[in-house]
């Protein structure tokens, strides 16, 4: 009897899926960033999604849909409240900017008053602030390109802030239909990665969910913990857009020793602008807080394995940002952990075979 082979064993066969492939990633690669968010966010919460389906009787469809509401009222509501607010305060420095670029600008006094560099930063922003198109000489100069018509930055900020939430939507569906369908999309990742990986994959797809669940809790909450608690101090001690210095405390927070520096420089200018107590109150509070955190709260939510160095973390922040713009910052340092975490289990299980 004649048999026939496979279609994918044609030559011709194997070219028309890879140019397949090829297609569908050029047309659906915008949706890469919302796909990823979206399996973020699940890896982090499945555990109480697999308990909230036991409480349902099974329900996935009910579960799905709960949890992916819990994510829109705790998550993206909160960040589209903070975004508009921040905005808001932007628009005063953006105010700012746009004379200093015009006219130049004298330095402050709080500057000058600075302990220990005070002199030096005021002769330096004299030189390099106090003339008219300052602002768009120095960015040049650091290679950010002419910043002339700052009103243009602005509309591009505002393009971003309107992609991010369009993200946000798509991020939402997606998360639907992971939670939704999440073990049998489990079932047939588990059978293609015996392909690929035949020796490897059952070690590193269980690697993965650890990695993510503890990079998310470990540097993503805990960073915006801190940027909500150092927010609430800077507005207690007066600090100028406390809100937007939250956000950028959170931002930096996900880089080792990037909370303490936007803490101690904050608490700097409430020094030099003629508010002592406040600053050195800050300080105090910020030291306390953030010892606290890295000490106590840190080590037991996050296990030692998930802890990255401090280049591939730069490194995730940055490259996130580049390629998938502010919901990078999320993912870049997530992707990376994964590297990582990749990288170590190869080099584990090469030892083991290495030992008689």
């Amino acid at each position: 009897m004649r048999t026939h082979a496979p279609i994918a064993a044609h030559p011709v066969a194997r070219w028309l899926i890879l140019i397949t492939l090829a297609v569908g990633i050029y047309f659906f690669h915008v949706f890469l960033v919302p796909i990823l968010a979206a399996l973020i966010i699940a890896f982090a919460s499945w555990p109480l999604y697999e308990k909230l389906v036991a409480r349902c009787h099974g329900k996935t469809w009910l579960s799905a849909g709960i949890v992916t509401f819990l994510v829109l009222l705790l998550i993206v509501v909160p960040l589209v409240i903070v975004v508009f607010y921040t905005t808001r305060e932007i628009q005063q420095w953006v105010g700012w900017l746009t004379s200093v670029n015009r006219f130049g600008a004298e330095s402050p006094v709080w500057l000058t008053q600075l302990p220990g560099v005070g002199t030096y930063l005021a002769e330096w922003w004299d030189e390099t602030l106090n003339h008219p198109h300052a602002i768009s000489d120095l960015a040049q100069m650091v290679g950010l390109g002419q910043l002339a018509n700052i009103s243009r930055v602005v509309i591009t900020f505002g393009g971003q802030l309107f992609s991010v939430l369009l993200v946000l939507l798509f991020m939402l569906i997606t998360l639907f239909f992971v939670y939704k369908d999440g073990h049998t999309l489990a079932q047939q990742l588990d059978k293609i990665g015996e392909r690929i990986l035949p020796n490897r994959w059952h070690r590193v797809s269980r690697v993965v969910p650890t990695m993510v669940s503890a990079t998310v809790t470990g540097m993503v909450i805990i960073a915006i913990g801190e940027g909500i608690v150092l927010g609430i101090a800077y507005r207690i001690a007066g600090a100028p857009a406390p809100l937007t210095l939250g956000v950028i405390t959170a931002f930096m927070a996900m880089i080792p020793g990037g909370a303490p520096t936007a803490m101690t420089l904050v608490s700097l200018y409430l020094l030099g602008s003629g508010h002592p107590v406040a600053g050195v109150g800050l300080f105090a509070w910020g030291a306390f807080e953030l010892f606290v955190v890295d000490k106590t709260i840190r080590p037991k939510l996050v296990g030692g394995p998930a802890k990255l160095p401090f280049l591939p973390t730069l490194f995730g922040l940055v490259g996130g940002v580049q390629t998938m713009g502010l919901v990078g910052l999320f993912i870049g340092p997530v992707v990376m952990a994964l590297l990582v975490a990749i990288w170590r289990e190869w080099l584990t299980e090469e030892d083991e075979a290495a030992t008689p």
